[in-house]
């Protein structure tokens, strides 16, 4: 009997370390969430909530910035030991946190610490292709990834509301430090080939790829528009937990910890049960079910920062968390199969690593929204940011055609592609070609058909 490919991956030794090393950063990292808006909240009290936003602000501007200059370069490296020497400099950094006494401070090393995580990424990414060459492999691969993020959201802040029963929060920090000293140990033990010269391309093409390609597919511009729903919801979990639960709700260390696991719940309820909804429906109205699920939430959170305080306000928050948690689950998990669909295999890691810098984009909008105008109010801010859900929301549905087959019949004038690609052809004039495949822009596709340039669609 033929063993599942989802178990087979792990047969990779390779693979399964550097997988693990991951799942031990992204624990560390959890960690770090929870923890980093404990030390805001002791630090500023009242003003943690801006305290956070910035530093939260300074981390996606770091990836919007780092990661598609480190992704280009990616062949410049000695990937494992580079990957090494950055789980040690996040191992030094978190070290450090628990020490300061300075706002500042807090600004400085977040800045270093998120420098070291958006060289990481990339680089990370661009390895798995290598060590699974198989595409099925590759694709599972993305999905072990994505249920390991979703896993971290809910099980990290659980492991730190228990621990925190017992311990202050600043050992959180030791913690996560042990996690990024347990990657370092699991990366340096990988054999990890170096990437591949890619000198024929420039700097300034190889940054270009992805961004064309989101730019011209109908249906990843409106994935920005959900990237803006997302970050919307997610900076009310990220920036105003702490605040909320200490300030308003009167809650301890632990009841932050709690929401933030609520909220993770949320995220892997939906995370498990997707994928039979996504065979049956498709990508398209699951994501914008979720995006609705998330305007949803955010009108209840704004709710619940309008009334009075009373005990069933505990039950409320925790309903909203989840419900924020399940709507962001429902975007997320099949944004790398809109990818994956929307490029051809060779243009794919710099598509997946524009994704990466335009949804950090979006949270570098909202961050800064949830922490400085916390100041006139929860109820102000969440309002505010259910407006920018509610504009993202609406460019998702706009953009992205509810027709979107994957195949195509499409027109082609000759000379602007290989005549080895249109044997299959039929002439339908002097210069004019009649085709029929799965379509993507890549560089002989370099604009989507308009209405007038295609005789039909055909759903693969």
């Amino acid at each position: 009997m033929r063993k599942p490919l989802i178990t087979s991956l792990f047969t990779n030794r390779d693979y399964l370390r550097l997988f693990t090393a991951q799942v031990s950063a992204l624990f560390g990292t959890g960690l770090t969430t929870v923890a980093l808006g404990l030390l805001s909240y002791e630090l500023a009290g009242a003003d943690a909530a801006a305290v956070l936003g910035t530093a939260l602000t300074i981390k996606m501007f770091v990836y919007v910035t780092v990661a598609p200059i480190v992704a280009a370069h990616a062949d410049r490296f000695p990937r494992r030991l580079f990957l090494f020497g950055l789980n040690l400099i996040r191992a030094a950094v978190v070290l450090a946190l628990p020490f300061i006494d300075e706002i500042w401070q807090i600004y400085a090393l977040i800045a270093v610490l998120q420098t070291a995580s958006a060289a990481y990424t990339p680089t990370y990414q661009a390895i798995i292709p290598d060590i699974l060459p198989d595409e099925r492999e590759y694709t599972r691969a993305l999905s072990a990834a994505q249920l390991a993020a979703t896993m971290e959201t809910l099980l990290s802040p659980m492991l730190a509301a228990a621990a925190l029963t017992l311990i202050s929060f600043h050992w959180l920090f030791v913690g996560t430090a042990v996690g990024f000293a347990v990657s370092a140990a699991l990366v340096i033990a990988t054999r990890i080939p170096n990437a591949r010269s890619a000198n024929a391309d420039t700097f300034r093409d190889r940054i270009a790829v992805g961004m064309r390609i989101f730019a011209a597919t109908p249906r990843l511009r409106g994935l920005l528009g959900l990237n803006l729903v997302v970050a919307a919801a997610g900076s009310v979990i990220m920036v105003n937990t702490v605040n909320y639960v200490r300030d308003t709700l009167d809650g301890t260390q632990s009841g932050v910890a709690m929401l933030l696991a609520a909220n993770g719940v949320g995220t892997m309820i939906v995370a498990l049960s997707l994928p039979r909804f996504l065979d049956r429906l498709g990508a398209r109205p699951v994501m914008l079910t979720g995006a609705a699920t998330l305007i949803a939430g955010l009108g209840a959170a704004v709710a619940l920062s309008a009334v009075d305080a009373g005990d069933w306000r505990w039950g409320g928050a925790i309903a909203v968390w989840a419900v924020v948690g399940a709507g962001t689950a429902a975007v997320l998990t099949p944004t790398g199969q809109v990818l994956r669909r929307s490029s051809q295999s060779a243009d794919r890691p710099a598509l997946f690593a524009a994704q990466f810098s335009l949804s950090h984009l979006a949270w570098l909008l909202t961050y800064p929204i949830a922490g400085w105008l916390t100041a006139a109010g929860l109820t102000t801010t969440w309002m505010t940011l259910a407006v920018i859900a509610g504009i993202g929301i609406t460019v998702a549905v706009r953009m992205w055609p509810r027709h979107d087959p994957a195949e195509i019949t499409h027109l082609h004038e000759a000379g602007t592609i290989d005549a080895a690609r249109l044997t299959d052809a039929a002439r339908v004039g002097e210069r004019l070609y009649r085709h029929t495949h799965v379509y993507v822009i890549d560089a002989e596709h370099r604009r989507w058909p308009s209405q007038g340039a295609r005789e039909h669609a055909l759903v693969a």
